[in-house]
């Protein structure tokens, strides 16, 4: 196993080291250029070239990348231009906010979209299945954020069930220990203020699951479809073990293979898509402030935010080819 995990760490360099390269190209060939977003678009030659200067963007190529590459490795991501503040700081700050948006929707999906996908696929052709798969299509169509304008109206704002706005209400006086409302309401004992802030999770969660649950829900069906036909599960039926213990051990365990790859795939793309849940629902995390990043061409928002989105897709990765050793040995041996 620690063999496993260190020959995929090593792996991991290369392909930082090629994105860093193809954004630092990337941001080369922007038009305006960091200058232009810093002192906007009326900016005199002058003022254009001191900027440039300062920064270090009339040295050559090479010097620019090495001095790009030295500042993402010591976390210098730079200054936001919309808030003054280091990038790196106001990541911190928004960075709990849209896990715990993206975990809770992952969960969402993989609680519901497993069990629904394995009792289709058990009850091929009837109603559950006909059901699961016509709901997981529309699911994939619907647009996540008239999804989420949907459950705003009606669950926040018609029936006044669950808040449309904000990771907590403004009343609520709650300690912050870690940046992740949920967790900082248990450890401090702040109860009120814990489940004040799951309330806020539910609709923007829901809204940023469906299309997760209908993907989960269609690769569960389709796999555990495939693996019951095996062979070694006639075998294991026809040596006369449990059913339970065939469906569990033989069926669900294998089938689950794919579906842990999509998982992982699934929760980084959470985490990367989850711009416009937050606009809808004024969430404060990192999705909305890159929305707002974009519009003001903060660049060095933009630079931080594809490098933490690629550094969370190959750690995700990681765990997954973990997982995968874990539920199949054979990988392991190979």
């Amino acid at each position: 196993m620690l063999r496993l995990v260190v020959r995929r760490l090593l792996q991991l360099i290369p392909t930082l080291l090629g994105l860093s390269v193809l954004l630092f190209l990337w941001l080369d060939r922007l038009p305006g250029g960091p200058a232009s977003a810093i002192l906007g678009e009326k900016a005199t030659e002058a003022e254009v070239a001191r900027i440039n200067r300062a920064l270090g963007l009339d040295q050559p190529v090479y010097v620019q990348y090495w001095r790009f590459l030295k500042r993402i490795f010591e976390l210098d991501l730079g200054t936001s231009t919309q808030t003054g503040q280091p990038v790196w700081d106001e990541f911190v700050l928004r960075f709990p906010a849209t896990v715990e948006l993206s975990l809770l929707a992952i969960l969402i999906a993989v609680a519901v979209g497993v069990p629904l996908g394995y009792f289709a696929a058990r009850n091929r052709g009837g109603w559950l299945d006909v059901t699961a798969v016509s709901g997981s299509l529309v699911g994939i169509c619907i647009p996540v954020f008239f999804l989420a304008l949907i459950l705003k109206q009606v669950f926040a704002v018609q029936l006044g069930i669950f808040p449309s706005y904000g990771r907590q209400d403004t009343g609520i006086n709650a300690t912050d220990v870690t940046g992740f409302a949920v967790l900082d309401g248990i450890l401090t004992g702040e109860f009120d203020a814990s489940w004040n802030a799951i309330t806020h999770l539910i609709l923007p969660s829901v809204a940023l699951a469906s299309i997760p649950l209908a993907v989960i829900v269609r690769m569960t069906r389709a796999s555990v479809l495939e693996v019951q036909d095996e062979d070694y599960v006639r075998t294991a039926e026809a040596k006369g073990l449990k059913r339970s213990v065939v469906r569990g051990r033989h069926v669900l365990r294998n089938a689950m293979l794919p579906v842990v790859t999509a998982v992982g795939l699934l929760t980084g793309s959470l985490l990367s898509g989850a711009v416009l849940t937050e606009s809808v629902f004024s969430f404060g995390g990192i999705g909305s402030f890159i929305r707002t990043a974009i519009d003001a061409r903060d660049y060095p928002v933009l630079v931080g935010f594809i490098m933490f989105i690629a550094l969370v897709y190959v750690l995700i990765n990681l765990l997954v080819d973990l997982a995968y050793s874990l539920i199949d040995p054979r990988v392991r041996v190979h």
